[in-house]
């Protein structure tokens, strides 16, 4: 699922491609935003790891899980 990370005071926002479940990247959010972590850590797909501090998160965007397309196909 991809997520969009916003940081206060950049404008650009952070986005990777994580496989955590909606449950286990909104968990991590809550812990950080309510200072039980000083950190938002989350994983990407390949293995590398994101970290922001949570007193400069600004948003975070999860997109809906949906399975991926293979093919040709339009739409």
């Amino acid at each position: 699922m991809e997520i969009r990370i916003g940081v206060q005071n950049v404008a650009r926002e952070i986005v990777l491609e994580s496989s955590q479940s909606a449950d286990e990247v909104r968990s991590a959010v809550d812990a950080a935003l309510s200072g039980s972590a000083a950190v938002l850590d989350l994983v990407d797909e390949r293995g590398r790891r994101v970290v922001v501090p949570s007193g400069v998160l600004g948003y975070v965007e999860v997109a809906a899980e949906s399975p991926r397309r293979v093919g040709f196909g339009s739409s």
